[in-house]
């Protein structure tokens, strides 16, 4: 017993602290994007004439919806403190995701909107496969979500039985987003006006992956909490089995 209140007081340490790395990562991150948006190529517009201001929402959005609000939300179950009941954590865990997809949704836009300003071919690149990709599945991952663990219709067994999948599912897809984000910054390395514009544009990219990794530590942290939890419930079950019924 007492190794397992060890083992699990270890767990969620550990998913606190790898947390607090990844709020950290955020914020550089977070910073890094808009110095370079804002400084080197010249600001953000949606309404702009200027078809370069109107691709600037796509990178911008993309990494704050797409990549940071959406890692934050995998970590909701890991940073909010345990005193807070699971549903409010769960609501979090909705409500950030839901957040950060109609901002990727408005990302996609803003991207399409830059090919018609600048009279460009749609959908040529590895970027955006990848990034359509991700955008679709997480739009059903969030679907299938809400379907399952947010409306009281789904059985606790069913929930049961879905979360693994769910999770790793979430994680892979996230994943694919940071792998996007990636091959968006390889293309617009190509055209850095500078080298310090090209330094900029590679420190962000390793921040965001760095920012990936730390989110995936924290889930497998995170995991490795609930297990424990599990264990420790399974094993007081067989305890009180065990127990002879008083007579």
């Amino acid at each position: 017993m007492a190794h397992g209140i060890i083992g699990s007081h270890y767990h969620s340490m550990l998913a606190s602290r790898v947390g607090m790395v990844a709020h950290v990562l955020f914020l550089t991150t977070a910073v890094l994007m808009l110095v370079w948006l804002l400084h080197y190529r010249g600001g953000i517009n949606i309404q702009s004439e200027d078809p370069e201001q109107i691709f600037n929402v796509h990178p911008f959005v993309m990494s704050w919806g797409f990549i940071l609000l959406i890692g934050e939300a995998i970590l909701a179950y890991s940073t909010i403190p345990a005193h807070i009941d699971h549903r409010t954590q769960k609501m979090a865990h909705m409500l950030i995701h839901l957040v950060g997809l109609i901002l990727a949704i408005f990302g996609v836009y803003a991207a399409f909107k830059f090919h018609d300003a600048a009279v460009a071919p749609d959908l040529t690149s590895l970027h955006s496969w990848l990034g359509i990709a991700a955008v679709a599945l997480f739009g059903l991952q969030w679907l299938f979500g809400f379907v399952t663990f947010w409306l009281p219709a789904a059985h606790a067994d069913t929930r049961a039985a879905a979360a693994p999948a769910h999770v790793m599912a979430g994680l892979a897809i996230f994943m694919l987003a940071v792998c996007a984000a990636q091959t968006g910054l390889v293309e617009k390395s190509a055209a850095a006006a500078s080298a310090a514009e090209l330094k900029l544009i590679n420190v962000t990219g390793i921040f965001i992956l760095l920012y990936g990794l730390t989110v995936a530590s924290a889930v497998r942290a995170a995991q490795g909490l609930l297990c424990r939890r599990l264990f420790a419930r399974s094993a007081l079950r067989i305890s009180l089995a065990r127990v002879p019924p008083l007579t």
